[in-house]
């Protein structure tokens, strides 16, 4: 430093801090050697303090307003310096100016998943991420626990150790709540408050107060959120008997559009799908036993072991295969090929074949289905 810059730093009555910064916490005000004239004007403005300290040891705090700086209105200084007779000459202290004003927005999170015990899913990893503000509660504790002679301390300084106090203490309080990971969303006030009563104390210890505290989303794993995913379809499906014959009519509304073969078809998705969704009703009911739907809940099914188990399967029904447009179609029971030929999609002349026969043959010559066109009116006369 210069002597003109000596010169004009001993002649400056004036000690203030205009902040500019929004991450600026404590600022010490730059004199020439520390010395400060008596009768200099102190201005500290709304959300500040200025805090003088001599030798290292803190001494007057000022709070917001305009100070002409005498023996008077510094006590504390006065009787570390020893003035008992009002000694004007300037003094050496070092002026710290810290802002009082809260940080907003400081985010916090999870580095990697926390184990946790729920009641429903047993052992289970979440992650955790949000947001707190906190400010300065206390000047001199927080220049002597954390900021000490720094010229300028900053939020970064500070705000690695605070996110860890939240997230290790943040977690241990939703542990403690012992509120069901499916319920945690409903409930993130209550676990906020929880964690902020948790942490305020530490907080305190460094001269802060936690003025806020959010949990922003608790998430769980990847793998877990899918399992949870077709837990939740199968919760909207309900019914699975139900389920199944509406896709099997589903099935039916679309072989209606397809005038080749869709009707048999559809009348075996039906079919089928009516077997199925019986069938998946019955597993559903609590007395049900897989091949047995009438056995006490726990009897094992024995099959036709005895007489006594019940009738015989019935037998198989006949399948045909059938030539429509020039390819291979079905199997077919009797019945379905009754419907084809209701539809016109077969007649006597159709080519069809079965287990057992050697060779194709026309269906009018197949003894077992001349049921099914002697049943058919004849030609309209002149049509």
């Amino acid at each position: 430093m210069g002597l003109f810059d000596k010169i004009r730093n001993e002649f400056i009555d004036i000690i203030e801090w205009v902040d500019s910064s929004t991450d600026t916490i404590v600022w010490k005000f730059p004199r020439y050697q520390n010395e400060i004239k008596m009768n200099s004007k102190l201005t500290v403005r709304e959300s500040q303090r200025a805090v003088f300290m001599n030798e290292g040891t803190i001494a007057d705090i000022f709070t917001p307003g305009m100070y002409t700086l005498t023996t008077q209105n510094m006590p504390l200084m006065t009787t570390l310096k020893g003035w008992k007779y009002g000694f004007n000459s300037p003094f050496k202290a070092d002026v710290f100016f810290v802002s009082m004003r809260q940080f907003i927005n400081q985010k916090w999170g999870t580095r990697n998943p926390i184990m946790l015990r729920d009641a429903e899913f047993g052992p289970i990893r979440i992650r955790a991420f949000g947001s707190f503000a906190f400010r300065v509660k206390d000047p001199g504790v927080f220049i002597k626990e954390v900021a000490a002679t720094n010229p300028e301390f900053s939020v970064d300084a500070v705000n690695e150790q605070l996110r860890n106090l939240a997230v290790s203490r943040g977690m241990d309080a939703i542990a403690e709540a012992r509120i069901p990971v499916l319920d945690l969303a409903a409930n993130y006030d209550e676990v906020s408050l929880k964690i902020t009563d948790k942490i305020k104390a530490e907080f305190n210890e460094l001269g802060l107060e936690l003025t806020k505290f959010l949990i922003e989303n608790i998430s769980l794993p990847q793998e877990v959120e899918a399992a949870l995913d077709k837990r939740s379809s199968m919760g909207i499906v309900g019914n699975l008997g139900a389920y199944a014959q509406y896709q099997a009519a589903n099935a039916m509304e679309q072989a209606a559009a397809n005038p080749a073969g869709g009707l048999a078809g559809a009348g075996l998705g039906a079919g089928l799908g009516m077997a199925v969704g019986g069938q998946m009703g019955n597993i559903f009911q609590p007395n049900y036993v897989q091949g047995n739907p009438n056995a006490p809940q726990g009897q094992a099914y024995q099959g036709a072991a005895g007489a006594n188990d019940g009738p015989p399967p019935l037998p198989a029904a006949t399948a045909y295969f059938a030539a429509i447009d020039g390819k291979q179609a079905g199997p077919y029971t009797i019945e379905q090929l009754s419907q084809l030929v209701s539809a016109g999609t077969i007649n006597a002349q159709s080519q069809l074949w079965k287990k057992g026969m050697p060779n194709w043959a026309a269906a009018s010559t197949i003894t077992e289905l001349s049921d099914i066109f002697n049943n058919m009116p004849p030609p309209i006369p002149g049509a």
